[in-house]
C-alpha cells in the first residue's frame, strides 16, 4: 500500500505545456493557477483570494496529450499525487508544490470540450516485411 498524497485540483492553465523526450520516455509539465474564491462576511461579497501555484508533471500517454489539448488560461481540473518540495536557492529557501498527473481534463462545469480519441498504430500492421512480396506482384 503506498502513502502518496492524492490531490483533486480545480484551476485554470497558467502557463504553456512544455514536453521533453519521446515516446515512452515523453514527460509534459505546466504550471496550474488555483484561485479560490471566499464569501466575505464583512463586504458581503465573494472576494478572490490570490492564487496558488502547482507544477504539474504528466509521462507517457497523458503527456502526449496535454499539448495538444490545453491552451493558457483554460479551467482544468487536475488528479494525481502530491510531491512538495524545499530547496535554497540564491541563500534562500523556496517551496514548491509538484503533481504527479494521474489524470487532467477540463472543467465541464466552465466550458465545453470535444474529445478525440488517439488512435495508436502498431507497426507490424503497417509495415511490410522485407522478404515479403507485395500482393500485386504474386498474381
Amino acid at each position: 500500500m503506498s502513502n502518496d498524497t492524492l490531490v483533486t485540483l480545480v484551476g485554470n492553465v497558467a502557463t504553456e505545456v512544455k514536453q521533453h523526450g519521446s515516446g515512452d520516455g515523453e514527460v509534459s509539465r505546466f504550471r496550474l493557477a488555483v484561485a479560490p474564491r471566499r464569501w466575505d462576511r464583512q463586504q458581503e461579497q465573494w472576494v478572490d483570494v490570490p492564487p496558488s501555484f502547482y507544477t504539474v508533471w504528466a509521462r507517457r500517454a497523458l503527456a502526449a496529450n496535454l499539448s495538444s489539448s490545453l491552451s493558457i488560461g483554460e479551467p482544468v481540473i487536475v488528479h494525481g499525487r502530491l510531491r512538495v518540495r524545499e530547496e535554497e536557492r540564491d541563500g534562500r529557501w523556496r517551496c514548491s508544490a509538484d503533481v504527479d498527473a494521474v489524470t487532467v481534463g477540463h472543467d465541464l462545469a466552465r466550458g465545453t470540450s470535444a474529445f478525440k480519441r488517439v488512435v495508436k498504430v502498431e507497426s507490424f500492421l503497417t509495415e511490410r516485411p522485407k522478404d515479403s512480396v507485395p500482393f500485386a506482384a504474386r498474381t
